[in-house]
């Protein structure tokens, strides 16, 4: 393990013991115990960190925790499936931090977000529009597939979706393209230690490894480690990608895209107790003008033309593309200026995919149709 990697391990470890006690804390009560069936149905893993020349992965599996330690003698480390995840995984040594993707055309990005654990609806979407093969591997090229955030909390497949996305990112960029999963509000929820929308069969995992839920994403784990190294805004092409959105107040409040990536990178799984009363990092966590969490693109009827347009242009770019806020259909506002992809695939039973190659604009279903853009409608707000 290089120098680099043992200096950012230190501080993420620091910062995760400062703010673990007041996440755990802040911690809603535990929910009722389940059936010893429903114990017993809930596959998972494997949770994998990174040893002294060595990755040690765990799982529950029928309830039943397992672990394996894996020589870590050269990358990748190839971990055999148990339960949970049911395909090889090849671990990498620590990601270094994500960047923007060089600056020029980019011919094909794929774009969705707000999967909150529905990893086969995921699979599906990817799989229909040419993203990935039948094995669920890359097969979009020189491509960018841009996931807008909120992977985490709600459904029962969340450590599927994360994996998928993992092995996803070096198999483009093996092919010359790009995968980029960006943080949201829910990410920045379940690592800080706000669990109400977490699986309870998470819940269950967490208390058989002897962990907290925000433990099993810890700085020294592979997962904890890699989404330490995601950015919150990212450019591609001509667009920017944001879960929430920039807000007139945000940028006005000399906003920069580096230092508020690098700002959330250094504080992912801060507890609220935490955040709220520092003064740098409320603008990036409070639940109205904040990048993971304003919606007022859709929500705010005094919100203008001009204005998003002025946003745009101080940003350098020709949109912005956000997720969060669930609409029936991804669609378009402000004359193009704002694409919202959040399209229910929370509710496991559709969604839809936004396609942006060679200049035209498409709606990818999970039957592999290409459907027109559409206009938004006015929404009301939502918690």
């Amino acid at each position: 393990m290089n120098a680099f990697a043992v200096r950012s391990w230190s501080l993420g470890l620091a910062l995760y013991a400062a703010c673990l006690g007041s996440a755990l804390a802040e911690a809603p009560a535990a929910a009722a115990p389940a059936s010893a069936a429903a114990e017993t149905t809930f596959d998972d893993g494997p949770y994998i960190r990174y040893g002294d020349g060595e990755i040690v992965a765990r799982w529950v599996c029928a309830g039943k925790v397992l672990e394996r330690s894996y020589p870590a003698k050269r990358w990748p480390v190839r971990v055999p499936p148990r339960c949970g995840v049911d395909r090889p995984i090849l671990v990498r040594a620590p990601a270094p931090a994500q960047t923007d993707a060089p600056a020029g055309a980019v011919a094909r990005i794929a774009v969705l977000s707000d999967v909150h654990g529905q990893y086969d609806l995921l699979a599906r979407l990817l799989r229909s529009n040419g993203i990935v093969g039948r094995d669920l591997r890359w097969r979009y090229g020189r491509g960018h597939l841009v996931v807008v955030g909120d992977v985490f909390d709600r459904g029962p497949q969340v450590n599927q979706a994360l994996w998928l996305l993992y092995e996803l990112e070096q198999q483009a960029r093996d092919a010359g393209g790009a995968v980029h999963y960006l943080i949201g509000n829910h990410e920045t929820m379940a690592l800080g230690g706000d669990l109400r929308y977490v699986n309870s069969g998470y819940q269950r995992s967490a208390a058989a490894l002897g962990q907290s839920y925000p433990q099993l994403y810890g700085p020294d784990s592979v997962l904890g480690q890699w989404l330490r190294t995601r950015q919150t805004i990212a450019r591609v092409g001509d667009s920017l990608f944001v879960h929430g959105g920039i807000s007139p107040d945000y940028v006005a409040a000399d906003f920069d895209t580096e230092r508020s990536n690098a700002d959330y990178r250094a504080s992912l799984g801060t507890p609220k107790a935490q955040w709220k009363d520092d003064p740098k990092l409320l603008p990036l966590y409070n639940g109205k003008t904040s990048p993971v969490w304003y919606r007022g693109y859709f929500t705010d009827p005094e919100l203008a033309q001009a204005q998003v347009d002025d946003i745009a242009a101080r940003l350098g770019v020709a949109r912005i593309v956000v997720g969060h806020t669930t609409h029936h259909h991804i669609a378009s506002y402000f004359d193009g200026r704002v694409i919202g992809v959040d399209s229910g695939i929370k509710n496991g039973e559709s969604g839809e995919i936004l396609l942006i190659e060679d200049g035209r604009f498409s709606r990818g279903t999970t039957d592999g149709a290409r459907l027109p853009l559409l206009p938004g409608e006015r929404l009301k707000d939502e918690d």
